[in-house]
């Protein structure tokens, strides 16, 4: 009974979590008056990925590098074809409003630099200074932009922006700790349920990997394309994304070295590489994200997944 209710208490967390952070980081971009990517970029899809964070430190400091590394392209991977897919099928997402190009650029340039690092491997400690480097001339790039793109007084929506202070900070700090809180409870629940149900440790472990760690951006997305906030939908993922490659593996390497299994140089790297490529088109030419390419994603990720077993 303990395991359903754990199972059940992370879907809320989840559900609850994805929506605060959802309103909070909206609230917040209309409140100082910069576009809600920027937000989306920095602290929904920061403070999102904060398992594969927890997961990697302890993988590292356990000696298990496989891990941590697979933690962070599995959840890179189903970041775009899960996380993208399944709201697709809820609501059609138009990108026609969202210029990305600058911060998709920059995912791709990470993308690129890990996969490089990789082949270099093992990642010892200048790696990851690299990799944080990295991530602090984006960080960098994105202050900037937000200061370029503040708006007018008279551009700002009534409604939302109008919300308190408070209550904004509330809204993002309870999304911030329901999440990884949520994505826990339901990995712990659903582990136990799969031992029940006789599932072999190996199997469910590395569902939970690629599935497990990406819930927090699963849920912050879906309610963001349940309310139409395609910038957070886009913006949630490619920030997550560099987030993980750079800030998560950036902090890792630093309690290395972490060996590279060669499972990872011949197929997983480039499957991830092949996932980025895909949000080409909704980037450069403002594509529609509607339900037949929702489900051309999940096809497509179906099928990563059977090709591990």
């Amino acid at each position: 009974m303990s395991l359903f209710l754990f199972t059940a208490a992370g879907l809320v967390l989840l559900i609850f979590g994805g929506d605060f952070l959802v309103r909070g980081a909206v609230s917040l971009s209309l409140r100082l008056g910069i576009p809600a990517l920027i937000v989306s970029l920095t602290v929904v899809a920061f403070g999102t990925s904060a398992p594969e964070l927890l997961i990697a430190i302890k993988a590292a400091l356990a000696g298990v590098p496989g891990i941590a590394l697979g933690n962070v392209i599995g959840s890179n991977t189903a970041n775009v074809l899960l996380v993208m897919g399944v709201p697709a099928m809820i609501s059609v997402i138009s990108m026609a409003e969202c210029d990305t190009r600058r911060s998709y650029l920059q995912m791709l340039a990470a993308t690129v630099a890990f996969i490089v690092l990789c082949f270099l491997g093992p990642l010892h400690i200048w790696h990851g200074l690299l990799l944080l480097a990295l991530l602090a001339a984006m960080l960098i790039s994105a202050a900037r932009a937000a200061g370029r793109s503040r708006m007018a007084p008279e551009d700002i929506e009534e409604g939302e922006a109008d919300m308190a202070r408070w209550k904004i900070a509330a809204y993002i700090l309870g999304g911030l700790i329901a999440l990884p809180l949520g994505a826990q409870f339901l990995i712990q629940g659903a582990t136990g349920l799969a031992a029940a149900l006789g599932f072999s440790d190996a199997v469910f472990g590395l569902l939970l990997v690629a599935i497990g760690t990406s819930l927090p951006e699963f849920a912050t997305t879906v309610a963001a394309a349940w309310r139409r906030q395609a910038d957070v939908v886009l913006g949630n993922v490619i920030g997550s994304n560099m987030f993980n490659l750079l800030a998560i593996m950036g902090v890792a390497s630093l309690f290395g070295p972490l060996e590279v299994d060669q499972t990872f140089l011949r197929y997983d790297l480039w499957v991830m590489a092949a996932a980025s490529l895909m949000l080409a088109p909704f980037v450069f030419y403002g594509v529609t994200l509607g339900r037949v390419m929702g489900a051309g994603f999940l096809v497509a990720f179906g099928v990563y997944i059977a090709t591990l077993f």
